[in-house]
């Protein structure tokens, strides 16, 4: 048994951090003023082979595994959660559903696309009214003799105002659970339509808007995988989301606690740096230790999801909450440490505080992370 990355995926986290520093951190403070994704970098992580993780080579993807998608996320999230979430959404969390469920029509349409960075993916499935209950989700899909129309209103959906193609659930059947269709639409499609992008409190680079499904008409062959079986599959493609969420919590806090070193290193207080104060070296290896710790566990949930481990859909909810909480207390703590410095918004740390609050909201609360690994308790 051993606890430390193997070779290749060493070597694949130091592809990712080179290619972090020197593509994507000099785009961020651009790309945050501009509250844009910057389109450039689409192309240049597709070359890279970073889109294609999880895609077979057949179609230009590089068969990758879920642990290579975290060591993306973490190295991406150490620049900018805004601009990793719009990769991350479009490669590993819209895109894999058209890997396991497409039909070979429908991966030849798009896989080879997407891991180019030729085409880009958004995932429609929050509402405005049902939050962390999918299953009762409202818009609806109605059957026609040429297909299908589906309406209603999808709200906080990354990447919309970007996606050439959306993985859109609507209720094709009964309620709750076995009444949900995936279906894949074209951002072109008549009806569809979106709102302005959304005033966030962070990931100021990435595209969020409500998603509106007026009378939009598709054919029978844009269902993605089985009709009623929506629900399942979102709850599948959850797992992959869940560790690449996790992940991005390790790269929010590595970075921030890597910057508070040098801070308390370098700045002066009572006649000699801060890092001679006990209670500073003490808060250091706190936030040091909260980080490997969330480490060890996103990564076993990676390897464990990899493996088919019976237990990985409860490591993966471990790995989500504890990776999320932990990077909100380590950031917080750097944004301390900084003092008024670390509250102003030119400073990373500041950033990286207000980008983290979310990780402990999307693809799953706290709270359900909680109830999946509550499950049983109470009977």
């Amino acid at each position: 048994m051993t606890w430390e990355l193997a070779e290749e995926h060493l070597e694949f986290r130091e592809t990712c951090r080179a290619f972090t520093d020197r593509k994507v951190r000099p785009l961020v403070d651009g790309a945050e003023a501009a509250g844009t994704f910057p389109a450039e970098l689409w192309k240049e992580l597709g070359a890279a082979g970073l889109l294609g993780l999880v895609t077979p080579a057949d179609h230009g993807g590089a068969e990758g595994d879920a642990l290579a998608v975290a060591l993306l996320a973490e190295e991406l999230s150490r620049a900018s959660g805004g601009i990793a979430v719009t990769v991350l959404v479009s490669a590993y969390m819209a895109g894999p559903h058209i890997v396991r469920s497409g039909t070979p029509e429908q991966q030849g349409r798009w896989l080879a696309s997407l891991a180019a960075g030729e085409a880009v993916a958004a995932i429609a499935v929050t509402e405005p009214g049902t939050g962390s209950d999918v299953a009762a989700i409202t818009s609806t899909a109605r059957r026609t003799p040429d297909g299908w129309v589906l309406d209603g209103r999808k709200m906080f959906i990354t990447n919309a105002g970007l996606a050439d193609v959306l993985v859109v659930a609507a209720r094709s059947g009964g309620p709750r659970h076995g009444g949900i269709t995936l279906f894949l639409v074209e951002r072109d499609t008549p009806g569809l339509s979106f709102g302005r992008p959304l005033a966030k409190m962070g990931w100021h680079s990435s595209d969020t808007r409500e998603v509106v499904l007026d009378g939009v008409e598709i054919p029978a062959d844009a269902v993605l995988g089985a009709e009623g079986r929506g629900f399942h599959q979102i709850m599948e493609g959850f797992q992959l989301e869940r560790v690449a969420l996790a992940a991005m919590g390790l790269g929010h806090a590595a970075e921030c606690l890597d910057l508070a070193r040098a801070y308390v290193r370098d700045r002066e207080a009572f006649g000699a740096p801060l890092a001679h104060l006990q209670t500073i070296r003490h808060r250091i290896a706190a936030m040091e230790i909260g980080l490997e710790a969330a480490r060890l566990v996103t990564y076993q949930s990676a390897a464990r999801l990899d493996a088919g481990h019976p237990e990985a859909a409860a490591s993966v909810a471990r790995a989500k909450y504890l990776a999320a909480v932990t990077a909100n207390r380590v950031v917080d703590d750097a944004v301390q440490l900084f003092g008024g410095a670390g509250f102003v918004e030119e400073s990373p740390v500041a950033r990286h505080y207000r980008d983290a609050r979310i990780l402990r909201i999307g693809g799953g609360t706290d709270e359900i992370q909680l109830e999946i690994l509550s499950r049983g308790m109470g009977s």
